[in-house]
């Protein structure tokens, strides 16, 4: 029975290529249709893609290499035998032969489109990954000296990060790697890289794309936030009185961020331009509520989309939520959890922000931050009383939002979070 191939899957329309992060299952091992093979890292999400039919696995790209969409990265032979898995190793890709005490086996002969490293009688390394040569060049590493640990040897970008992790421990001069410009005289700069005062990894590709995106929204919008401040004690109150009953009946939380979440639909249904977005010489006005809420995980800031908020309950709004925080811890958020959103609440009070201005996600025009609730002394019906305040922040696009209607799109989230009740009766 012929193998199957196992490919790259699409991770939505503006996916073209992704890394492949880390094997689940080792090479040579039984694994079976639908389980989790292997990771791909693209820029907005990292996804475990499932075994394509019952065999043994044969893995085709190592681990670090950036991958297209659509390309094979190995293949499951239905009819092959299981590789007997050498003690001690577990998952992953590859591994290179152990110890001396193990049988002397003939070296590999390379496929005909891998050529050797040059290096004349000396020691021959693997051909290097495309990745891994450039940081090779980069960090001047000898990849003569590094032991490959992919398919055929082949040095990947995590075995030149190890060469120079060790090369901290025990500084020595290095020689170029071919085709790599002469090395500059050793001088102060780079003493802290080699004395194993610098740590050097890949920026991952979730990162590289956020810092894409936060430079293009300060580059080409114009970025202007307004400030209010609301009272939160009708909000705790509320909560305080019916968080039991809520939590029985429900199985979630009465948590703040429905409120907001709630409020924000008001306001964008009373001032459209904040839910709308600019195209070109055209502005589109979007007629739902597909509101983003900012999530920190170990990979950085995600923003998953809940969507058509409108037709969704305090609680469906809370479960959703909570959906989204298991699939973070899990690593489990998706492409389609990521993408559109007319809108974006982010809740830097979680992390103790007292006041900050949040940047925009490109395309939509307007961000709300929220942050921490202090006890401060405020004046009501003439007297000075301490109540539970919280600062909120609006950054837009002024080139469609006016400060009028920014600064009105606020007060109305003042105002229905300081009065919930008008949210529920929908006044």
């Amino acid at each position: 029975m012929a193998a199957v191939e196992i490919k790259v899957p699409s991770a939505g329309e503006s996916v073209t290529e992704g890394i492949l992060s880390r094997w689940l299952k080792p090479d040579g091992a039984q694994i079976k249709s639908g389980e989790p093979l292997f990771e791909v890292e693209t820029d907005k999400a990292s996804t475990e893609v499932p075994a394509p039919a019952d065999g043994v696995l044969k893995i085709g790209v190592a681990e670090g290499e950036t991958v297209e969409v659509g390309a094979t990265v190995g293949t499951v032979d239905p009819s092959g035998s299981p590789a007997e898995a050498p003690k001690g190793k577990a998952g992953g890709a590859e591994p290179a032969p152990s110890s001396a005490s193990a049988a002397p086996q003939a070296p590999p002969t390379p496929a005909p489109s891998q050529a050797p490293t040059a290096g004349g009688n000396g020691p021959m390394a693997g051909e290097p990954s495309p990745s891994a040569r450039r940081l090779a060049e980069e960090e001047r590493v000898d990849l003569k000296s590094v032991e490959g640990s992919g398919r055929g040897g082949r040095i990947t970008k995590g075995d030149v990060i190890g060469a120079v992790e060790a090369r901290g421990a025990s500084p020595a001069p290095s020689t170029p790697a071919p085709g790599a410009p002469p090395s500059p005289a050793p001088s102060a700069a780079d003493g802290p890289a080699r004395s194993g005062r610098q740590t050097r990894q890949r920026l991952p590709l979730i990162r590289q794309k956020i810092a894409q995106r936060l430079v293009q929204a300060q580059q080409t919008a114009a970025i202007l936030t307004t400030f209010n401040e609301a009272d939160m004690s009708a909000v705790m109150a509320l909560r305080g009185r019916y968080k039991d009953a809520y939590k029985e009946k429900h199985g979630v939380n009465l948590g703040f961020m429905s409120f907001f979440v709630k409020a924000a639909v008001e306001a964008l249904k009373a001032f459209p331009a904040v839910n709308a977005q600019i195209d070109g010489t055209d502005i589109v006005y979007n007629n739902y509520y597909d509101i983003g809420v900012a999530v920190s995980t170990e990979r950085g800031l995600m923003v998953p989309v809940i969507r058509d908020c409108d037709g969704l309950s305090f609680a469906g709004i809370e479960k959703t939520i909570v959906g989204f925080a298991k699939k973070a811890r899990d690593n489990k958020i998706g492409v389609d959890d990521l993408q559109g959103g007319t809108f974006t609440i982010t809740n830097g009070g979680v992390f103790g922000s007292l006041l900050s201005t949040p940047i925009l996600n490109p395309p939509q025009s307007a961000i709300l931050g929220m942050h921490s609730i202090q006890k401060r002394p405020v004046v009501v019906d003439d007297e000075i009383v301490a109540r539970p305040m919280m600062y909120l922040a609006l950054s837009y696009d002024h080139r469609i939002i006016d400060g009028r209607e920014a600064v009105s799109f606020l007060v109305r989230i003042k105002e229905c979070v300081e009065n919930p009740e008008r949210m529920m009766l929908e006044i």
